[in-house]
């Protein structure tokens, strides 16, 4: 069963004035997952109406599925990364998150000294990415680890949020309720929460995105990293990999013994995030040098 707050029943009630078709017909659709071809050709449409009134922009709005025979994994190489923060930024023009009041970012750069434990819940979140790199600090950037056992996807109460055939964990923003059990749930802090109305410049907007992915998000629901399932379904790197200007950044098919990202793992010294916690995360960090 679909949950909504006593207000938004309350406008859903029979004979409200303030309810109009389209808000009812949004309320009562189904899981995007589970709908018919035909379904989700209705859904988008309303989308594209609804963007088209509210931003004066024409969307395209993509429900292309996962390709066969695909696993996408991530690499980052830490002897690389500059903290630089840039693949934060190109992420944040590429997803549409929200830029102030609130101001959401899907991807976090913590600084560490070099030598010391890698602890994310001591690791500094807040410094100057204009004096980077600093002597004695290494920077690893943290997002959704998109899990083979994601524990978000466990805890969802009304499923809106599940792991796709190619590894990508997505949320149906339309069925989150806000509850944040995901967020509790996600030992990696890859989650975040629209605490109000998201705020883009209109000139900023990303008018190319996918029903899963980048397309405006509304007040109260969670989202994060999707991998840019909007561009790596069409062939394209994720932002942030394009973006980073050292090449830490490395992503592919893990079914694909002849990809970057097999060989990283089986050349490197790779390691992941919190493994004794069996979450099994397809994000590799590895040392080049």
């Amino acid at each position: 069963m679909k949950m909504m707050s006593m207000g938004a029943l309350a406008a859903l009630s029979l004979g409200s004035s303030s309810c109009t078709q389209a808000q009812m017909e949004e309320f009562l659709q189904k899981r995007f997952r589970e709908m018919t071809e035909a379904e989700k050709k209705e859904v988008i449409q309303r989308l594209e109406e609804t963007y088209l009134r509210k931003y004066g922009k024409k969307f395209g709005i993509s429900a292309q599925p996962a390709g066969y025979g695909v696993l996408w994994g991530y690499g980052l190489d830490l002897s690389r990364c500059i903290g630089c923060r840039r693949c934060v930024y190109a992420c944040v023009k590429e997803n549409n998150q929200s830029r102030i009041n609130p101001q959401l970012q899907w991807i976090r750069v913590v600084r560490l000294k070099k030598g010391s434990l890698i602890n994310l819940e001591n690791a500094e979140h807040y410094y100057n990415p204009e004096t980077v790199p600093e002597p004695g600090f290494m920077y690893m950037p943290v997002q959704c680890q998109h899990c083979e056992n994601p524990p978000c996807v466990r805890v969802c109460p009304v499923k809106a949020t599940w792991k796709e055939p190619d590894g990508i964990v997505v949320v149906d923003y339309n069925w989150c309720i806000g509850c944040r059990y995901c967020m509790a749930a996600c030992p990696y802090k890859g989650r975040v929460f629209n605490w109000s109305e998201p705020n883009i410049p209109a000139d900023e907007l990303n008018t190319d995105v996918h029903y899963l992915g980048n397309r405006p998000r509304m007040k109260n629901v969670v989202e994060k990293c999707t991998f840019c399932v909007q561009r790596v379904r069409n062939g394209r790197y994720p932002a942030c990999v394009e973006a980073c200007p050292t090449g830490a950044r490395k992503f592919g098919n893990l079914l694909d013994p002849s990809s970057e990202i097999r060989y990283l793992i089986e050349n490197k010294r790779v390691f992941r995030l919190k493994e004794d916690l069996n979450t099994e995360p397809k994000f590799y960090y590895f040392f080049s040098a």
